[in-house]
């Protein structure tokens, strides 16, 4: 057998297969065209792209080696967009260059496999924002917000580079590879690429870590609302906006995208400023003035209903609605960033980075602050996604550039506004918002008189600050909000209200920012809780194949049953933990999110060596070691480690024993009963870290057997197996970037001269 040809040479013998129809014009631009335009660097564009280096090494200057009393927030907005505009420009170019390869002759899924329910062609602008909506959960708001304990410098560089060199890598690669096979999910891809060990033991990890996430991000809505009666109401009435604008768009005013959004955001703002007028009446004071577990409760029923109802009645429209708030939000409050330039006076590194005793979250900075910030700098969650709906939607292959790397970035910058909102207020305050109750005491005597204990450089924290603040963002009490909703919620609003309209306005951007995160949460609730009922169809099919027909009711009726009571479990477990749900379980959100991004850097790690890109294998090698080192050091501390603030079984063990002396309370604990219920769930938690952690390491291995037997084939000259689809000749052309080339311009003005019955119908909105 003759040595096989090298991966660029087998893509080349795959597009001369490819015959294009002689009716139509190219389908994709000209090989030599393409690359002398992107080669042709002029010198207006590279004056542009050394001032933007030039910004960002000053702003990188002010942040990591100047580091003065305090720190202006602007070099934050510049250090991040500076770094995403190169990282964007270059690396993902060597990606898309030497990995990837796409190939816009080729048609999309979405092309071949076309249905009109989950193959759509959907133009790139509305499928980045379709992608980023799906993307954006909890994380990048929550996780920046809580490792603010450990000083400003940690969280900015790991968000930032993080994302550059894993984040958007993972969910570039993901997407392309899933829509190379079809739009097949991580599950499936993992089975056909690792074999039957690693695809098993990747499939059941998968579903295991989902349920955490969903529970998690469920549990940060019920700290964000629990006994807010304005943001209850608030939020309450997005679901009956996104029916209507479900309703509207479907039979009312099919396809008027912008239409719906805009009459979307008008019924929102009043939906905000109506929860103000309510929440100061008597009856709506005491209607909508819910504990955390009647609030759990709804949300456990939403999720189940949310999963079932058809996808363009509540999950699309609320997808519009969050898009546009998401994206607006955070650029308006990075404008507000530069107008009104905030002085950070939080410390580059704070006393607590070298301790493990951290009120916020225990644990040192190494791992801990890597599981913490997931989503923002790489996260497991959007390999679900990217393996999910997206490859089903996308109409061209250069596309994927956009979509999955481009919208990562987009992602990370949402994470830097969060912690730049979290860092901007007092520091006493911000350790009374997000220490548990236990520990603060519940009150603003308590909560001042133990922040002062704490010895924090520059913090004199009093009973009035926090009585203040409470009464500007029209809440009864802001101590021990935790979960980092609340938080970026004061920060936002601290921010905005020197921008527009002061202290009055305070209490309206409070919920204006809380109804945004809540959006921003809900929509990673029912559409993972959707994605989680399709995976478990999926699994369950493989032996009772009726379960694989999405469409048959009594199956995704019973499967979504199934994964909603078990998301339910962990977040009613989490909201009743005495030790605060969200600083036990966001650690283990954090490790469980990673290693799902290791197992999808090892899937993809086998893919690209099977497309022989050895030369290249280090850009997912990099990220893939980094997670795999960080997650099973954070999972060997929270199962091993004896101080009992970081182990699971060493919590345990301190409790069970103090249960055993006949105490009647303990650290945290004040009952027998919430001392019972550390050790019931330090005792799962604990378990729920072993099985992940041992399933994660087996689908590494694989991953790496995989890639080594891909090199010893390329060497032995032994053909790999090509689990893509059969290569089918496009039929359509569209542009891969944001704005299109000149020589895209003029292939597309070829395209629209095309008489009617020769074109494919124009990309609908999914």
């Amino acid at each position: 057998m003759g040595k096989m040809p090298d991966g660029k040479a087998r893509t080349a013998l795959a597009d001369d297969a490819l015959v294009p129809d002689p009716n139509l014009p190219p389908t994709a631009v000209d090989e030599a065209t393409r690359e002398a335009e992107e080669r042709k660097w002029t010198p207006t564009k590279i004056a542009i792209w050394a001032a933007i280096a030039l910004l960002g090494g000053v702003a990188w200057f002010m942040l990591a080696i100047v580091r003065g009393e305090t720190v202006n927030a602007i070099w934050f907005v510049f250090a991040s967009v500076c770094t995403y505009l190169i990282g964007y420009r270059f690396y993902s170019k060597v990606i898309e260059r030497y990995i990837t390869r796409p190939n816009d002759r080729r048609a999309t899924p979405a092309e071949y496999k076309a249905d009109g329910k989950d193959y759509v062609r959907t133009d790139r602008n509305v499928l980045f924002g379709h992608h980023f909506a799906a993307i954006a959960g909890a994380g990048p708001l929550v996780g920046p917000v809580i490792a603010a304990q450990m000083g400003y410098l940690p969280g900015t560089i790991w968000i930032i580079i993080g994302v550059v060199l894993a984040g958007a890598v993972q969910d570039y690669l993901v997407l392309f590879f899933s829509m190379r096979r079809g739009g097949r999910s991580l599950g499936q891809m993992a089975r056909e690429e690792l074999g039957v060990i690693g695809g098993t033991a990747a499939l059941i990890a998968t579903l295991l870590i989902m349920v955490i996430i969903v529970a998690i991000l469920a549990l940060v809505v019920v700290n964000a609302l629990g006994e807010s009666p304005w943001g209850v109401f608030s939020v309450g009435m997005t679901i009956p906006i996104a029916l209507f604008m479900g309703v509207y768009l479907r039979f009312i005013r099919p396809g008027k995208v912008l239409e719906v959004s805009l009459i979307g955001f008008v019924l929102l703002m009043a939906a905000i400023i109506g929860g103000g007028v309510v929440a100061e009446t008597e009856w709506g004071a005491a209607f909508f003035h819910l504990d955390k577990v009647t609030i759990a409760w709804g949300l456990i029923i939403y999720g189940f209903i949310a999963a079932i109802l058809p996808v363009w009645l509540l999950l699309a429209p609320r997808d519009y609605l969050s898009t546009f708030m998401k994206i607006g939000v955070i650029v308006m409050l990075a404008l507000a960033i530069i107008v009104v330039r905030p002085e950070i006076t939080v410390p580059a590194f704070s006393e607590f980075a070298s301790r493990e005793n951290g009120p916020v979250f225990p644990g040192a900075l190494f791992p801990f602050l890597f599981v913490t910030i997931a989503c923002g700098a790489l996260s497991g969650f959007h390999a679900l996604i990217s393996s999910g709906t997206t490859p089903k939607l996308i109409e061209k292959e250069r596309q994927t550039r956009l979509i999955g790397y481009g919208g990562m970035l987009m992602e990370s910058f949402v994470a830097i506004m969060a912690l730049v909102a979290a860092i901007s207020i007092d520091r006493g305050l911000y350790f009374a918002m997000n220490s548990p109750a236990a520990l603060t005491g519940g009150t603003v005597e308590t909560a001042a008189t133990w922040v002062n204990s704490l010895g924090l450089a520059g913090v004199n924290l009093t009973p009035d600050l926090l009585a203040e603040t409470a009464r500007n963002v029209g809440e009864e009490s802001i101590v021990s909000r935790t979960g980092g909703a609340p938080t970026l919620a004061v920060g936002l609003a601290h921010i905005m209200q020197q921008f527009i309209g002061g202290t009055a306005m305070m209490a309206f951007w409070y919920h204006f920012a809380i109804m945004f995160e809540a959006l921003f949460i809900l929509t990673a609730v029912d559409a993972g809780t959707r994605v989680a009922r399709f995976m478990l169809q999926d699994s369950i099919g493989n032996f009772i194949p009726k379960f694989k027909e999405h469409s048959w009711r009594p199956g995704a009726w019973l499967c979504t049953a199934v994964m909603v009571g078990a998301w339910g479990a962990v977040l009613l477990m989490g909201v009743t933990d005495p030790l605060g749900g969200i600083n036990t379980l966001f650690p283990l959100f954090g490790i469980a999110n990673q290693l799902l991004a290791a197992i999808a850097l090892s899937v993809c790690l086998a893919i690209a060596a099977k497309r022989g890109s050895f030369k290249y294998l280090w850009i997912v090698a990099l990220p893939l070691a980094f997670a795999a080192v960080v997650t099973i050091t954070a999972s060997f501390q929270k199962i091993f480690s004896p101080v009992p603030a970081v182990g699971y079984f060493a919590n345990n063990a301190a409790f069970s024993k103090a249960l055993a002396d006949g105490k009647t309370e303990f650290g945290t604990a004040k009952t027998v009963a919430a001392m019972e219920a550390v050790v019931r769930n330090t005792m799962i938690q604990g378990w729920l870290s072993v099985i992940f952690v041992v399933l994660s390491i087996i689908v590494i291995i694989t991953g790496i057997i995989a890639t080594v037997n891909a090199f010893r084939n390329e060497a032995a000259g032994v053909a790999h197996d090509d689990h893509e689809d059969p290569a089918v000749p496009s039929r359509g052309y569209a542009p891969a970037g944001l704005i299109p080339t000149a020589a895209e311009r003029e292939l597309m003005a070829e395209w629209n001269k095309l008489p009617a019955e020769l074109r494919l119908e124009k990309p609908g909105h999914h």
